[in-house]
């Protein structure tokens, strides 16, 4: 939770109804639209969030200048103009509004194949120029025709319920569409290849990645149904409009409807000169309504974050929702001070990490594990390199060929709610394990040894031999030292056996104390940990 109230930069035109939502939640916010890169910036450091549509480019040099930022809202679906990896690895959140404008980016996509089906647009400029050339502008029908979507997740799947509306035959292609969904949705589910020989119309509706760029490239275009009509108002780059203008000209694609170009602002294109290519300038999106909707969602979602710590609709790391949040705050604070606690003590060995297994337990197992998991590897990586948080752990994590395991068990144990995290190096495993008392965190084993801890802010960890004289000669270490002991907690494994002894101090405790701990006979190994 912030000490001060957060700080919100709007840099593109947002409703006035989102700078209210920001205002009434406690937020300063900052309309501050049509600054040059530059100008950015140099204010970009006081900000917490920055609110962006799509003229605004989130880069790494900006995100660079951004020491406080934590959130990046994007009103709107596509993230195109934000560096996603550079924002993840500084563990700033990516957000979008994925359903905002979901009607009315499948309403443009309906009118646009009934412009390019029916030649609206030129025949509304003939016939303005006053000539009356009926016989010219011969169309076809959509209905009984075959729709071809490619993507059909939010938006793709209202283009479909419409296409079917009209008596068209819908087929889908999308990796994610599961056989149920297309059964929900009416649509026949099929690979590619099949989409391009079936296909009357093909729409687009897929987001712009390696995987879809000129996902409809030349090769797949003379795959595609002689007479196809091409329709895309979903990215630009899905399509190779050079190749497009090709076919268009060679007469094996009958005509395009094009909302969204690999270059934008576009101002040249083959396809400009061409008939039968229906051209808008990126309009998806653009109606009162849907500029409304995403503008509020974007306000309500980052206030969400920065006040309660709710994810919705992030792009780069798990979704904590505002029912969710109040009940996984405790949790996030054990998981992660349990995977500091393992990562301070692997470090202080110098093994090598290979894998990190987190187990949940009771209460705990009927929990959103995903963002408890993401705290958790923070909390172990954090030891070990700086600017560490839940965004960027996982992705950090695998970059370093670390294993990430869950372990859900819904079984009783010792206690009401449990989590047992463990850390798998090169040479042995290091075990810890947490409850809470309340909504408080509370150690309850270290090595499978119990013992039972709150955590301070500095601590004594030391494992021991089990044997009379420890305590005596450890207690007056500190002592003349001048260290105070501010509470004193311990456990073994069994009488005289593997002990260990968890120490909070009233701060840091100097290297060459440690070493005079370490000489105690009865001693194996001490640490010191900082939380």
């Amino acid at each position: 939770m912030l000490t001060s109230a957060p700080r919100i930069l709007i840099s593109d035109n947002l409703s006035p109804a989102a700078v209210k939502i920001f205002e009434e939640r406690g937020i300063a916010a900052d309309l501050r639209p049509g600054l040059a890169p530059a100008e950015l910036r140099a204010i970009i450091g006081d900000y917490d969030g920055l609110a962006v549509r799509s003229a605004t480019r989130v880069t790494r040099e900006l995100l660079d200048a951004a020491p406080r930022l934590r959130v990046v809202g994007r009103a709107g679906i596509g993230v195109d103009n934000v560096d996603l990896k550079s924002a993840t690895a500084r563990g700033v959140v990516v957000m979008n509004t994925p359903f905002g404008n979901s009607i009315t980016t499948a309403e443009h996509a309906v009118a646009m194949m009934f412009a390019l089906a029916r030649q609206i647009p030129e025949a509304n400029a003939s016939t303005k120029a006053g000539r009356w050339e009926k016989n010219r502008f011969m169309g076809v029908e959509l209905a009984a025709k075959t729709l071809g979507v490619i993507g059909c997740g939010n938006i793709g799947a209202i283009v479909a319920d419409r296409a079917i509306g009209l008596k068209m035959k819908v087929i889908a292609y999308d990796p994610f569409l599961s056989e149920t969904r297309a059964r929900e949705l009416g649509v026949e589910k099929v690979n590619l290849p099949d989409l391009l020989a079936r296909a009357d119309i093909i729409t687009l509706h897929a987001p712009l990645t390696e995987g879809t760029r000129n996902i409809l490239d030349r090769v797949a275009l003379a795959k595609a149904r002689k007479g196809v009509r091409i329709v895309n108002c979903a990215r630009g780059g899905l399509v190779d409009e050079a190749a497009l203008a090709d076919a268009i000209r060679d007469g094996h694609v009958a005509g395009a409807a094009l909302d969204v170009f690999e270059t934008e602002p576009a101002t040249a294109s083959p396809l400009f000169a061409l008939e039968n290519v229906v051209c808008t300038p990126h309009l998806g999106a653009a109606t009162t309504e849907a500029q409304e909707n995403v503008a509020l969602q974007i306000a309500e979602q980052m206030s969400d974050f920065l006040l309660t710590g709710a994810v919705a609709n992030a792009i780069n790391m798990p979704s904590i929702s505002a029912e969710d949040a109040p009940r996984l705050r405790p949790y996030l604070a054990l998981v992660h001070q349990l995977g500091a606690i393992a990562g301070q003590l692997t470090n202080a060995t110098g093994r090598e990490l290979k894998a990190i297994r987190i187990e949940y337990e009771g209460a705990a197992a009927q929990l959103n594990h995903r963002p408890l998991t993401a705290a958790a590897v923070a909390g172990v990586l954090g030891p070990i390199m700086a600017g560490v948080n839940m965004v960027n752990a996982p992705g950090l994590a695998r970059e370093r060929g670390i294993a990430i395991l869950e372990t859900v068990a819904e079984r009783a144990s010792a206690y009401q709610t449990g989590v047992r995290l463990v850390l798998v190096t090169d040479r042995d495993e290091k075990a810890v394990a947490g409850t809470l008392f309340g909504d408080r965190p509370r150690l309850t084993a270290i090595k499978d040894i119990p013992v039972e801890a709150e955590l301070a802010g500095h601590m004594l960890y030391v494992t021991n031999q089990d044997k009379p004289g420890f305590i005596g000669r450890f207690g007056a270490t500190l002592a003349e030292a001048g260290i105070n002991i501010a509470t004193f907690h311990l456990g073994r494994s069994a009488p005289g056996r593997d002990a260990v002894c968890l120490v909070a101090v009233d701060g840091p405790v100097a290297e060459d104390v440690l070493a005079r701990i370490r000489a105690i006979p009865q001693v194996v190994q001490a640490s010191a940990l900082a939380f």
